[in-house]
């Protein structure tokens, strides 16, 4: 199968989330698929199959199936948009999560995916145990939110990932703040699924973005994830469903031999 590597939420190499694209010409084992994203240990690995009028998608971590990547997404849509359809301005993509378009217009691919907006929760020692430094609020949806005081802390935190391991009822930890540049700031860490810290995350911003968009009341925003590698989002919220764009760029292109 043809195999592509590309940096997704930046206009540079070795910049952004990296997720390995694979192009099937027909559905194969989801043992097969685990198996191979386990091989690549990236990440994320997506699994692209042509359907009526777009493409069946899914995405694999090292160690287990996911219900929604942003970053593999726009990825995927980077492939064919530049090599397997040119010109394809408008993709839509069948996932576990409805159907997700993606659509490339001013230099940017932009998704549309759901919004999970989080409800608020209690503050527990257990949160500042896991992250290191005082949590002022904490919110749930699929993953855990938990707002800090500022930039620098998101920042220089010094996560403790078996305490963070043990927190339960949430597929991964956001750690979050007002930017200093960008309108919001985050980190994100993952239980359980392969990938102690994900670079940049285009899933969490279902959170993220309308929890910020209540918080600061506006509804077009600039996100900034501060890991190593780090990536921006260009994020709005459009009540039941958010767009989120980025940049995109190609790393490596090669054929899986099974």
């Amino acid at each position: 199968m043809k195999y592509y590597i590309v940096d997704a939420f930046t206009d540079e190499v070795f910049k952004g989330n990296q997720a390995g694209i694979c192009l099937l010409e027909q559905v194969i084992d989801e043992t097969l698929m685990q198996n191979i994203a386990a091989e690549n240990n990236l990440a994320e690995t997506a699994f692209l199959v042509p359907a009526d009028s777009g493409y069946d998608l899914r995405w694999f971590t090292p160690e287990t199936e996911i219900d929604l990547c942003g970053h593999a997404t726009l990825a995927s849509a980077f492939i064919i948009h530049n090599y397997v359809d040119p010109g394809a301005d408008r993709i839509a993509f069948y996932t576990k999560s409805g159907v997700l378009s993606v659509e490339y217009k001013n230099g940017l691919y932009e998704m549309d995916f759901p919004s999970r907006p989080p409800v608020q929760i209690d503050v527990t020692p257990e949160f500042s145990d896991a992250i290191g430094c005082e949590v002022l609020e904490a919110h749930l949806s699929r993953d855990l939110l938990l707002l800090v005081k500022d930039e620098s802390t998101v920042k220089n935190l010094s996560p403790d990932f078996v305490k963070i391991n043990s927190l339960s009822d949430c597929f991964g930890l956001i750690v979050t703040a007002r930017g200093e540049k960008a309108d919001f700031v985050s980190r994100f860490f993952v239980l359980d699924a392969g990938i102690p810290e994900d670079p940049v995350t285009g899933s969490t911003h279902c959170t993220l973005i309308p929890y910020w968009a209540k918080r600061l009341g506006k509804d077009t925003m600039t996100a900034r994830q501060l890991s190593k590698r780090g990536g921006t989002l260009y994020c709005k919220n459009q009540g039941e469903r958010v767009k989120i764009a980025g940049h995109a760029v190609l790393f490596m292109t090669g054929t899986i031999e099974i």
